[in-house]
């Protein structure tokens, strides 16, 4: 397993998989439909938001973005194939992340997190620093995370 730079001809196949990788949590299609705008990703998106993603093989698995400026980012967006959950990819993609904003001089990255994803990005190191609302569905209230990066 590799990570590598998204492409921007891959939009439409990583919107496919961030609705599948929701989906894995049991949504229903009213709860993704909702989601459906806030999980898009356009070819100009790509570049801008720093997509990676995580390839086994030539299949995509996984693919994250990193975005904002330093000293502070976000950690937009993280999925990995249904399939693919616990095999690594996780850990693969957020790894990337770590070392880009290392890279790039951030000191720390929140991450409006999913509620069944909270405990994967604890397990990394993230700190819970409270809640934000969720961009797809009025009323609902995300675990908002923090991650400081250490200096090497």
């Amino acid at each position: 397993m590799r990570v590598r730079p998204g492409r921007p001809s891959e939009a439409a196949e990583l919107t496919g998989l961030a609705l599948r990788s929701k989906g894995h949590w049991g949504y229903d299609e009213a709860f993704l439909a909702a989601c459906r705008d806030e999980l898009t990703m356009a070819p100009a998106d790509i570049d801008r938001r720093r997509t990676a993603v995580a390839e086994e093989d030539g299949r995509v698995l996984g693919f994250t973005t990193l975005e904002g400026a330093p000293p502070v980012g976000v950690l937009g967006m993280m999925f990995a194939e249904p399939d693919a959950v616990g095999s690594g990819v996780g850990r693969l993609l957020f790894g990337h992340v770590v070392a880009e904003a290392r890279r790039l001089g951030f000191a720390r990255f929140t991450i409006d997190a999913d509620p069944n994803a909270e405990g994967f990005y604890r397990a990394m190191g993230a700190v819970r620093i409270g809640v934000t609302p969720s961009g797809s569905v009025p009323g609902r209230e995300l675990p908002l995370l923090e991650f400081t990066l250490t200096p090497r």
